[in-house]
């Protein structure tokens, strides 16, 4: 006889999942905001995507036919552009779902899956999933440790993330650091270097990621047109690993993971360098500007985590909490992420925006310290 009184329950570590949080584009009072929370692209979107992601749109049978399930022209035009064999890229619905196939192909219940403390929230995400453990190794003033990460390595280990530059602190590992990692790892864990910042580092700043997943059996990149392309509405990311690792992948990948307009865009998008130029040095100059405007602020306790990314991390170290700065931002018009679920509750990253939405920002800040 069935028995009525039992109830339906998620497995216990899906219960054990915090939802990602995505950052906040409205008030309490639903009022918009200017929105720095997100780390995206002040420039918008470049010309050459945004037309063919309009013709594409425009196409008469736009809606009704399915996409490309391999992205293939997508795949060509990235090989093409870093020298790679299209074989052994895939596309997902941004980095996200690249992440994640990661945790779900290589670790299981009882494995353990490693990251950096205040890495990237999905990486908990991603490992609480698959009901692996998720270990998080001890950073170095906010940067990547590599010694602590060797040293947390177990038997049950079977996957590593590496975000570099580091989303939310936006700190860099070296190409040496990088390489002594993975130097370190045993050849059954797989290592995931996510580099959807990766475009805004200078040529010097390149951390070898690409050429470890290009020779190496157990090293898989990942990186995304959300950011320094300005396509996030589309979700499109791509990774690069052995052919074994891109075969295992895809078993269990979503078909028609990537929309038709967002292939159309991102292939638009990669040959676009103008914008992607354009954008570098914007964020360049005002990443610059606005860490010299918020040093400046020293004697308020505020300090600025060295950052290569889109955005700033700062952390509030005086008399004037970081929630406090953060609802004050809000009244002025303002929303940056507050993180305390990722244990930085003295912490606010702030996206670099247009020249005057940096310099709204940075009065706002100084004027919310005030009172």
């Amino acid at each position: 006889m069935t028995d009525t009184t039992q109830t339906l329950e998620p497995k216990p570590w899906i219960s054990g999942i915090a939802p990602y949080v995505p950052g906040k584009s409205a008030g309490a009072d639903g009022r918009p905001l200017i929105k720095l929370s997100a780390n995206e692209n002040p420039l918008g979107t470049g010309a050459k995507a945004r037309a063919a992601f309009a013709a594409a749109q425009g196409a008469a049978d736009a809606l009704s036919r399915y996409p490309d399930p391999g992205s293939n022209e997508l795949r060509a035009t990235i090989a093409a552009k870093f020298g790679l064999d299209p074989a052994r890229i895939i596309c997902g619905n941004g980095s996200d779902e690249l992440l994640h196939l990661a945790a779900g192909t290589y670790a299981g219940a009882g494995d353990e899956i490693l990251y950096v403390r205040y890495g990237f929230a999905v990486y908990e995400i991603a490992a609480r999933r698959v009901g692996a453990v998720p270990v998080e190794a001890d950073d170095r003033d906010y940067a990547t440790d590599v010694d602590a990460l060797l040293a947390a390595v177990t038997d049950k280990t079977r996957v590593v993330y590496l975000a570099n530059p580091n989303n939310p602190t936006g700190t860099l590992a070296s190409r040496d650091e990088v390489a002594r990692l993975y130097a370190g790892l045993p050849k059954n864990v797989l290592f995931v270097i996510d580099q959807a910042y990766s475009e805004y580092l200078s040529d010097a700043e390149d951390d070898g990621g690409l050429e470890l997943a290009n020779t190496q059996p157990n090293v898989f990149i990942t990186r995304t047109f959300s950011k320094i392309h300005g396509l996030a509405a589309e979700r499109i990311g791509w990774g690069y690993a052995a052919a074994e690792v891109i075969s295992a992948l895809h078993r269990i990948r979503l078909p028609f993971n990537v929309t038709r307009a967002g292939q159309a865009a991102a292939i638009a998008a990669i040959g676009d360098e103008e914008f992607v130029t354009a954008s570098r040095a914007h964020n360049a100059k005002w990443r610059a500007w606005l860490a010299q405007e918020i040093e400046s602020l020293g004697n308020h306790g505020l300090r600025v985590v060295p950052s290569a990314c889109n955005f700033l991390l700062v952390l509030f170290e005086g008399d004037v909490s970081a929630e406090t700065v953060y609802n004050r931002l809000m009244e002025a018009g303002y929303i940056v992420r507050w993180l305390p679920g990722q244990g930085l509750p003295h912490a606010l990253r702030m996206t670099i925006g247009t020249e005057d939405e940096t310099r709204g920002l940075a009065a706002a800040i100084r004027a919310a310290l005030n009172g």
